[in-house]
């Protein structure tokens, strides 16, 4: 295995309650209130729609999508969803310090550092909110790739706050079973005195709709002694992809740099397409100028 490379669970789209619209010429993040699912190729038109989207879209309300059935891959609350005070560079997207309020994985000019983390209210690197939380959370949709995944990228302390407290909770209930869980991811909404009464959105983590917790429980149980009957060590898969994840130092792709800045720092996203435009109309201005020269010469 590559050394300094974290290898992530395998995805085959993305999960957002988001999108990227066109204001006046500019490309910025804008929040919604319903999942949209993609692929993971993106166009000049946004991201590919995942055929999934459609065909969960036709069962929603008003073509709303609200709700997403899921599983889980890993027993492990932690694999399924990592969350860590994130800074990434403005310009590449690239992570520079990755923290857990504890310590951190510093890009430093001495090289990659582990420094006390302090947590973003005393870091002087947070300031003008550089570092943010960041979580990613892996979930299954369907059956048709047992180890492929859809990926929710968010920075909201709502989503992130609480996606973990129910992961941990069902794991403790359900005796161990959080991959055998027949669950849903949905959207949920909240005013706050800094919303100043406009709804927030936030991803939940539920059971399936329509099931009791014993109803659950007991499918968790009949997938679970199905999967021994097949050897399915989950155990081991819990453990081989903790250690493919301390692998690196960093989990993000470099692929992934744009999407970052998006989600980060739109505020960046918008000055860097205004120097891009300036940049652009002064090239034109210098070329007629320079044309207009050599017709008067």
């Amino acid at each position: 295995m590559i050394k300094g490379l974290s290898i992530t669970p395998p995805v085959l789209g993305r999960i957002s309650i988001g999108r990227v619209v066109e204001r006046n010429g500019k490309r910025l993040p804008d929040k919604d209130d319903q999942f949209t699912i993609t692929t993971q190729i993106q166009t000049r038109e946004g991201w590919m729609l995942h055929p999934l989207d459609e065909h969960l879209r036709k069962n929603s309300t008003n073509g709303k999508l609200r709700s997403i059935p899921i599983s889980l891959l890993f027993n492990d609350p932690d694999l399924n969803l990592r969350a860590e005070y994130s800074l990434f560079d403005r310009i590449t997207g690239r992570p520079m310090c990755v923290g857990n309020g504890e310590t951190c994985r510093r890009v430093t000019t001495a090289g990659m550092q582990t420094l006390p983390c302090p947590g973003i209210d005393g870091c002087e690197m947070a300031k003008g909110g550089a570092c943010k939380p960041y979580g990613r959370l892996n979930v299954k949709i369907g059956s048709d790739d047992e180890l492929g995944t859809f990926i929710f990228r968010t920075t909201g302390y709502n989503s992130i706050r609480t996606l973990a407290a129910r992961l941990h909770y069902f794991k403790a209930i359900s005796g161990d079973l959080l991959a055998c869980l027949p669950l849903e991811l949905r959207i949920r909404g909240k005013s706050t005195t800094l919303s100043r009464g406009t709804p927030i959105y936030y991803v939940d983590l539920t059971l399936r709709e329509g099931m009791t917790l014993e109803e659950a429980f007991t499918q968790a149980q009949q997938t679970h002694v199905h999967r021994q009957s097949l050897s399915f060590n989950q155990q081991a898969l819990d453990a081989v992809a903790r250690a493919n994840l301390s692998n690196g130092a960093f989990e993000e792709d470099p692929d992934e740099a744009q999407a970052v800045i998006d989600e980060f720092y739109p505020d960046a996203v918008a000055k860097n397409q205004d120097v891009t435009q300036k940049v652009s109309l002064n090239d034109k201005l210098e070329k007629l100028s320079t044309k207009a020269t050599a017709v008067l010469n």
